[in-house]
């Protein structure tokens, strides 16, 4: 089986390829794989204020476009000091304009702590969320499978691996930040592992 996963992050789609390896037969395949090259109006395709409203404008979009079976998430962090922000706007919380990649999760990284300067360490708890929606498989509605990790905001980094908020989101129950973490430990414990093993255990009763 295809299957499209509607991303052009390579963190994320590294990190679902090791989640759904287990799956047999199945064939994982970005964005830049099927043809679709960066256009202006993916910028409009996440308006929503919710998580499951994203993923799933994301997940009919590029179904539409290719046909193939099509799964799509969108995931951030929910602070509670802040109201439940960056929530949505994760990847978009920084006031900075026009920053991509490591400029980008630096700023929003900088923005968030900044937010958070007054707050006590103890009341900085929050969540990781992701919700993946999948489409296409049969004439099945579509899925939705949610997955949340909790963590505390902490003020200085810690880690060299994850990606955006990592090294400032500390499991208090693992003992480590997501950065610490190796990929076996983050994909078992995190909001994307949870949603996305969700998505595997459905594709797999697929196959049978």
């Amino acid at each position: 089986m295809k299957l499209l996963v509607a991303t052009r992050s390579k963190h994320k789609m590294s990190e679902i390829r090791e989640i759904l390896h287990e799956v047999s037969g199945l064939i994982l395949l970005d964005l830049k794989a099927v043809g679709i090259e960066p256009g202006p109006g993916e910028d409009d395709l996440e308006p929503y204020d919710s998580f499951d409203e994203n993923a799933r404008s994301k997940a009919e979009y590029f179904h539409k476009l290719v046909g193939l079976p099509t799964v799509a998430d969108d995931s951030g962090l929910e602070v509670d000091a802040l109201g439940g922000a960056p929530g949505v706007r994760s990847k978009r919380f920084a006031p900075s304009q026009g920053l991509r990649g490591q400029d980008l999760d630096d700023a929003n990284n900088q923005h968030l702590i900044a937010q958070l300067k007054s707050v006590a360490p103890v009341s900085c708890t929050a969540r990781y969320v992701c919700v993946a929606v999948l489409l296409g498989i049969r004439e099945e509605a579509p899925l939705i499978c949610r997955g949340e990790a909790p963590g505390l905001v902490i003020d200085t980094p810690h880690g060299k691996g994850g990606f955006g908020y990592d090294p400032y989101i500390f499991d208090a129950e693992f003992g480590a930040t997501f950065a610490e973490m190796s990929t076996d430990e983050k994909n078992e414990r995190s909001h994307r592992g949870k949603a996305f093993r969700a998505i595997g255990e459905a594709l797999k009763k697929q196959a049978l």
